[in-house]
């Protein structure tokens, strides 16, 4: 015995380690998103993003996939983006958005073999798509509202291209506003508004479903569909925002009406968001999201349920202190599915649409993309950890383990031997309980003793959870040889509403003691040797940064990544004004006192920690003035200090290039302060 155990134990010193997981090779992995069940449930399209690496562009196509599993088949294969797969009703057919011609337009493909034919030339481009029926699409394009009036709805191409003429002649370029918003998160706004329009696949040609100088949908950052089509093609659900000042509300009404057009009729007009319907398989009902309080957008989303014949709305979740987050429908309509973010994790539950008791189906990670296979047994969804990204799984209704279904990233991911994040907690403000995640680098050693990074979220409300990320992903953190902390403060969503409302009106405190006890009990880890500490932090994150540097000298290095540091500035800058409002408690001017207090630009006298400043020039959300008045603060105040810009990057830098320059950056940044405390 004790010969094997010897043997064994030289094995795994002679044991080579993993490679680096760096950010090139992390742009190696397959990007899987927006999975659609076909009708007959056989087969699932997703679209894939790969990033050449030679080149540092990227692409996007389109696959289809047993829904049991196997080898997937690429069904688009251009050098131009392909997205957002959609299946006809026949399931012969699969309609998409692609950039293969020029502009963006939708496209249809006979899923059993052929060339995919162009069936939209709007000049404006298309953005959505879903099927109304065989032969007519519902389609989304950016418009100039007066067009669609002076044609009696049709959409007027001529009209259109003349408007988009227009603004490329000499003079043409001023921007000329008489409210808000101007610009949103990434461009600056102009007269054309998203409308809803009704394609005919035979003919090419499209009318104004939504006429009007409101977008339909609106604007959303990354989020799910705001419309939907009925199952018999007779109607289409929609959100509208009807607020003069768009940019002091949160407030979209939901609305139906007939495709063949007409007035729309609101179903549903709660203070807050009303948004992602989804008809149910029956047609009887529309499901929905809504949060009940106006101009809160971290207001609780709630699932309602519509009855189109009696108009009546049903709170499903309201004893359910979670945020509900994407929603599906069972076969039979009685049965809702729906994830939403708990303890770190994001499970998949179910609720009777009737009303009744919210049940798990199954957790441990991060559900993404919830689809429902028409057996009424099946459920498919994405699914991430801290150690992949998304893949497409397999879900019972029964509960169980989730069965994989795509294995794009397993190979590439193998030779890493990445570790799982360790779920731990802590006590912090006032004694409540903190959720953090740990991760460790592949080849950890627990004899030895590691640098710490700390790294605090944005939002304020969000959360780090078990899941994927690109941006500030822990695992290349952790490759580069630190112990990674990545605390879930006041504000993180995920343990009920409570916690999520203490950092309003509080920004550097609770959440900021949450942080620094946080760095206590991190520092106490046996591997972590105490002092060597950094944090870094993005958005809000990057505002406790700055709240950090005036407030304590107790890291090593400090991060700031698109950091809030003055918040009057702010305030006059920024364009989702109901934000601030809702934080502060107000405009500055009438809560100057908050403003003042919790604004890191007025501790500059207190900053002495080397500081990395990151800012995109296109980050309209935090303005690169903040960071340009953090860099100038620490310069003049003679810390070391650096700036980083990206001129083509907003709030998230995006382009893989830029994405690896980044972890470059930072990285060697931390490396340069983080030094051994000896030699």
């Amino acid at each position: 015995m004790t010969s094997t155990v010897s043997i064994f134990l030289l094995s795994l010193l002679a044991a080579p380690s993993p490679p680096p997981f760096t950010a090139a090779e992390m742009m190696r992995l397959q990007r899987i998103a927006d999975p659609q069940v076909s009708p007959d449930g056989k087969s699932v399209a997703y679209q894939a993003t790969q990033v050449d690496t030679a080149t540092w562009t990227r692409n996007t196509d389109i696959w289809v996939i047993p829904a049991v599993g196997g080898t997937p088949r690429r069904i688009t294969d251009d050098p131009k983006s392909d997205s957002r797969p959609r299946w006809s009703p026949d399931g012969r057919r699969l309609a998409f958005v692609s950039t293969r011609d020029g502009g963006a337009q939708v496209w249809v493909v006979d899923v059993a073999g052929g060339v995919p034919r162009k069936v939209t030339s709007l000049p404006t481009e298309a953005g959505g798509v879903l099927w109304v029926d065989d032969r007519t699409l519902l389609v989304t394009s950016e418009v100039y509202p007066e067009c669609a009036a002076a044609a009696g709805g049709a959409y007027d191409a001529a009209c259109n291209r003349g408007h988009l003429e227009e603004m490329t002649r000499p003079g043409a370029q001023a921007r000329v506003y008489d409210g808000l918003l101007m610009r949103h998160w990434d461009h600056w706004e102009d007269r054309r508004r998203t409308h809803l329009h009704v394609v005919d696949l035979a003919s090419g040609q499209a009318r104004d479903l939504t006429p009007g100088t409101t977008d339909v949908p609106p604007f959303t950052v990354g989020g799910p569909d705001d419309y939907d089509v009925a199952p018999d093609g007779k109607e289409v659900a929609f959100v509208r925002k009807d607020a003069p000042v768009e940019a002091v509300s949160t407030n979209g009404e939901l609305y139906v009406l007939p495709v063949t057009g007409g007035a729309p009729t609101k179903v549903a007009g709660n203070p807050g968001y009303d948004g992602e319907p989804r008809y149910s398989p029956s047609g009887a009902m529309i499901a929905f999201r809504a949060q009940m309080r106006a101009d809160y957008e971290a207001d609780r989303w709630r699932l309602m349920v519509y009855d189109r014949a009696t108009r009546a709305v049903r709170n499903l979740t309201e004893p359910f202190d979670r945020q509900v987050g994407d929603i599906a429908w069972s076969p039979d309509s009685r049965t809702l599915y729906f994830t939403a973010e708990n303890d770190a994790r994001v499970p998949i539950f179910a609720v009777p649409a009737a009303g009744g008791s919210v049940r798990t189906i199954v957790g441990g990670v991060s559900f993404g993309d919830l689809r429902a296979a028409p057996d009424g047994r099946t459920l498919f969804a994405t699914a991430a950890a801290l150690t992949h990204p998304a893949e497409i799984v397999r879900v019972s209704t029964d509960g169980g383990a989730p069965a994989a279904v795509t294995h794009a990233n397993d190979s590439v991911l193998e030779p890493f031997l990445l570790l799982p994040g360790e779920s731990v907690r802590y006590k912090g403000a006032a004694g409540k309980t903190v959720q953090a995640w740990v991760v460790k680098p592949a080849a950890f050693d627990p004899t030895r003793r590691y640098p710490l990074l700390v790294l605090i979220h944005g939002g304020p409300q969000g959360e780090w959870g078990e899941t994927w990320s690109y941006r500030w992903n822990p695992q290349v953190f952790a490759s580069a040889g630190y112990v990674v902390f990545m605390p879930n403060p006041r504000g993180s969503i995920g343990w009920g509403q409570e916690f999520v409302e203490d950092v309003s009106g509080d920004w550097g405190g609770r959440a900021y003691e949450d942080v620094l006890k946080g760095t206590d009990f991190a520092e106490a880890l046996p591997y972590v040797e105490k002092g060597r500490t950094a944090a870094a932090g993005a958005s809000y994150g990057g505002y406790m940064v700055d709240w950090i540097a005036g407030h304590t000298g107790r890291y090593r290095v400090l991060v700031s990544h698109d950091g809030v540091f003055d918040l009057r500035s702010m305030y006059g800058a920024t364009e989702e004004l109901w934000f601030p409002e809702w934080e502060f408690r107000g405009p500055y001017w009438a809560r100057r006192e908050m403003y003042e207090r919790w604004s890191p630009n007025n501790f500059v006298q207190n900053f002495k920690t080397p500081t990395l400043v990151v800012h995109g020039e296109l980050d309209y959300r935090v303005p690169i003035e903040q960071g340009l008045g953090m860099f100038t603060a620490l310069q003049r105040l003679g810390v070391p200090s650096r700036l980083l810009v990206f001129p083509d990057e907003g709030h998230w830098v995006l382009q893989p290039a830029n994405a690896v320059r980044w972890y470059q950056e930072v990285i060697g940044w931390l490396d340069r302060w983080m030094r051994p405390a000896t030699p």
